[in-house]
C-alpha cells in the first residue's frame, strides 16, 4: 500500500495520484472484453449462408474467450441484423462504429451488402476481412482496408468448365442474376468456356422478382447435350431447379453457385440433388491438410449439430486472420494490424491467405463439388477429390 507523509511536497503527491489513476485505468482496461462487431442477414434471401457464418464467427469467440482471451482480454461478439438489406447494413455499421464503439469488425455475407459495409469501415479506418464475398468490385475502389478470404468469383467455374469438356460436352447456356456476384461468376465462366473449348449457346441475366425461372429456362433454349450453369443466390437456386424438376429438363449436366453447398441441400431437394455441381471455397473433409482443418470440424459439428459449410468455414478463418494480426502485433491499432495482415502468407482452416496490393486474395483457390447419392463430393481439382464427377 502507498502512503504519502504530510511534509511531502506537491510533485510527490502528484506523482502518487497519477500512479493511482494509471493503475486505476489499467486494471479497468483488462477487465473490459474487446467488442468486435457484425452485421448478418438473420432474415431475407441471405439468411441460409449468414446462419453458417454466424455459427463461424460465434464458435471462434467461444474457443478464443477458453483459451484466455484475446490480448488476455474476453471477447465479445456484438452482432446485429440488416434482413439482406443494403440500406439497413449501412446503418449497422455506423451503429456498430459510433454506438456500440466496438474495437474491430468482421464483414457481413454477400458481395453487395461488403461493398456498402465496407463504405463505412474505409472510411472509419478499419480493418474489414471479407470473409463471405467474391466479387471483383470490391478491389477496384482503392481501399486500403478491406481483405479477401475468397477466391474470385470469376474463377467459380474452371473446374465445371475442365471436366465438361473432358467428357464431350462442348455447348453450355449461362443464366445469371444481375447482380454485383453472380455478374461476376457468370462473366468469368463466359471466359473460360472460351478457353476450355466449350461454345455459350446462351448467356442470359435475370432480374429477381421480375423474370420468372420458367421464362428464364424457357430462353435458355435447354437439351440433353447443353451443360446449365445459374449464377444465382439460394431461393432462386432452388426455384430454378423446382422447375427443372416439374418440366423434366434435362441438361447435359448442371452447376450452381451457393445453392448445392448448404449440407442439407439433398436433404431439402431429395433426388433432385442428384448430380449438381457447385464451386465451393473448402469442405469439410478431414483429410484435407490444413492445421486445424479436422479440430474446427469436430468441433463445428458438436457446437452447431450440423456440419460446416464452406460459408462457416470462411467465417471462421477471418476470425483466425484477425486473432493473429492481433497476437502478432500486440495491437488493436487498425492501421497496424493492416499493415500486418497485408504482410503475412499463411495458413488458416480453409488453406492459404495471401493477398495481392489491393487486399484481394490470391493464394486461394476454388473446389467444385457434386452431391452423389444424398452426399457431397469433391470432384475437383484431382488431387483433393473424394469421388469421380458423374454424368447422366
Amino acid at each position: 500500500m502507498f502512503t504519502v507523509r504530510p511534509g511531502a511536497n506537491l510533485s510527490a503527491k502528484l506523482f502518487f495520484l497519477l500512479c493511482l489513476l494509471f493503475l486505476h485505468v489499467s486494471i479497468s482496461t483488462a477487465e473490459e472484453p474487446i467488442r468486435i462487431g457484425t452485421s448478418l442477414s438473420l432474415s431475407g434471401i441471405y439468411r441460409e449462408p449468414s446462419h453458417m457464418i454466424r455459427k463461424g464467427y460465434e464458435m471462434w469467440v467461444k474457443n478464443i474467450n477458453e483459451s484466455g482471451g484475446l490480448l488476455d482480454r474476453k471477447v465479445e461478439l456484438v452482432l446485429l441484423d440488416d434482413a439482406s438489406d443494403e440500406s439497413a447494413v449501412r446503418e449497422n455499421y455506423l451503429r456498430l462504429l459510433k454506438e456500440e464503439e466496438v474495437d474491430l469488425v468482421l464483414s457481413p455475407y454477400s458481395t453487395p451488402l461488403t461493398l456498402q459495409a465496407s463504405d463505412i469501415t474505409e472510411e472509419a479506418g478499419y480493418v474489414m476481412i471479407a470473409g463471405g464475398a467474391s466479387g471483383s468490385q470490391l478491389w477496384n475502389r482503392g481501399y486500403k482496408y478491406l481483405f479477401g478470404v475468397y477466391s474470385m468469383a470469376d474463377r467459380y467455374f474452371i473446374g465445371y468448365l475442365d471436366l465438361i469438356a473432358r467428357q464431350g460436352i462442348d455447348r453450355v447456356s449461362i443464366v445469371f442474376e444481375d447482380t454485383v456476384f453472380n455478374r461476376d461468376a457468370a462473366r468469368g465462366a463466359f471466359e473460360w468456356a472460351g478457353k476450355m473449348g466449350v461454345e455459350v449457346d446462351e448467356y442470359i441475366s435475370y432480374i429477381p422478382g421480375e423474370d420468372s425461372p420458367e421464362n428464364v429456362l424457357i430462353r435458355a433454349g435447354l437439351d440433353e447435350e447443353t451443360a446449365l450453369i445459374i449464377c444465382s443466390y439460394t431461393d432462386d437456386g432452388y426455384a430454378f431447379l423446382s422447375v427443372l424438376r416439374d418440366q423434366n429438363i434435362r441438361p447435359a449436366a448442371i452447376a450452381m453457385t451457393v445453392t448445392p453447398i448448404h449440407p442439407l441441400f439433398a436433404h431439402r431437394l431429395g433426388p433432385s440433388a442428384q448430380g449438381i455441381f457447385g464451386p465451393s471455397q473448402w469442405e469439410p473433409v478431414e483429410r484435407i491438410p490444413y492445421p486445424g482443418t479436422k479440430e474446427f470440424i469436430e468441433n463445428f459439428r458438436t457446437f452447431a449439430h450440423m456440419s460446416p459449410s464452406y460459408h462457416a468455414g470462411s467465417a471462421y478463418a477471418a476470425c483466425q486472420i484477425l486473432e493473429k494480426s492481433v497476437t502478432e502485433t500486440g495491437s488493436l491499432d487498425n492501421k497496424i494490424l493492416r499493415d500486418y495482415i497485408m504482410s503475412i502468407d499463411t495458413v488458416t482452416v480453409i488453406g492459404r491467405f495471401k493477398v495481392n496490393h489491393l487486399g484481394m486474395q490470391i493464394g486461394h483457390n476454388p473446389l467444385l463439388i457434386q452431391w452423389q447419392y444424398g452426399k457431397k463430393e469433391i470432384v475437383y481439382p484431382r488431387r483433393m477429390s473424394t469421388a469421380e464427377a458423374v454424368f447422366p
